[in-house]
């Protein structure tokens, strides 16, 4: 039986994300929260804060037990994006583009 989580508007680019979410793809839950620990990615705490939040939905319906859970499916989409602009010389402006992802995660028994 599959569990799912997912975390919208999170404000790290999906290309960011992306690699981290690599690492843990088909992996045990136990290990995948042990790698997305030591990983220095600004990316890595939204990924374990959704799977986490896919362990306690998981605990939450009470017939799945938790140790024999893995990564299904992790995928990142692309959000909404917040435009600003930058003030440049001779009275122009620069977009900057302020991209955010949202993170699905799907969790199912071994």
């Amino acid at each position: 039986m599959a569990v799912q989580a997912v975390a919208k508007y999170i404000r790290v680019s999906p290309t960011k994300v992306r690699p981290v979410i690599d690492l843990i793809r088909g992996k045990r839950v136990q290990e995948a929260l042990h790698i997305l620990q030591f990983t220095k990615k600004a990316a890595a705490k939204p990924i374990s804060k959704v799977v986490n939040s896919a362990v306690a939905n998981a605990k939450q319906r009470g017939d799945i037990d938790v140790d024999t859970l893995y990564i299904k499916i992790i995928c990142v989409d692309q959000g909404p994006v917040l435009k600003r602009f930058r003030p440049v010389p001779m009275g122009r402006a620069h977009p900057i583009r302020k991209r955010t992802s949202h993170i699905k995660v799907v969790l199912e028994e071994e």
